[in-house]
C-alpha cells in the first residue's frame, strides 16, 4: 500500500456561511450534492456541516493533483454517511482521474472548530 495523493483543507465556516447567506441554494446547487445539502440542513447548525464538506471537496482536488480543473468539477466529489464515519465518493472527472492516478482507495477526515472545519485526504494504491 502506497499514498499515491494527500490533500489538506481548511476552510472559515463564517465564510460558507455568508456565502449561503448571500448567494442560497445558487451557491448550494453548484457547490453540493443533493445529499449533502440534506445532510447538511437537518443539521442544528448547518455552516459547520456545510463548511466540512467544502474543505473535503478542496482537500479532495488537491489530492487529486487537479485542484478545479481537468473536467473535476464541485459536485464530482460528495461526502457521504453510512452509518460510520464519513466517506469520500468521486463520480465524474474525479472518478476518472482517481482511475487514471490507479488508485484503490481513498480516506477523508473531517472536524471542525468554532471557526475553522478541517479535511484532509489520502489516496492510496495498493
Amino acid at each position: 500500500m502506497k499514498i499515491i495523493g494527500t490533500g489538506l483543507d481548511a476552510t472559515e465556516i463564517a465564510r460558507v456561511e455568508q456565502t449561503i447567506e448571500r448567494f442560497g441554494d445558487r451557491f448550494l446547487q453548484r457547490v453540493f450534492t443533493d445529499r449533502e445539502i440534506a445532510y447538511c440542513q437537518h443539521r442544528r447548525r448547518p455552516g459547520p456541516h456545510f463548511a466540512a464538506r467544502f474543505a473535503a471537496k478542496e482537500a479532495g482536488m488537491k489530492a487529486l493533483g487537479t485542484g478545479h480543473s481537468r473536467g473535476v468539477q464541485w459536485r464530482d466529489l460528495e461526502v457521504v454517511r453510512r452509518g460510520g464515519p464519513p466517506q469520500l465518493e468521486f463520480h465524474g472527472g474525479a472518478a476518472r482521474r482517481l482511475h487514471e492516478m490507479g488508485a484503490t482507495s481513498a480516506f477523508l477526515t473531517l472536524t471542525h472548530s468554532q471557526d475553522l472545519a478541517l479535511a484532509h485526504v489520502l489516496i492510496i494504491a495498493d
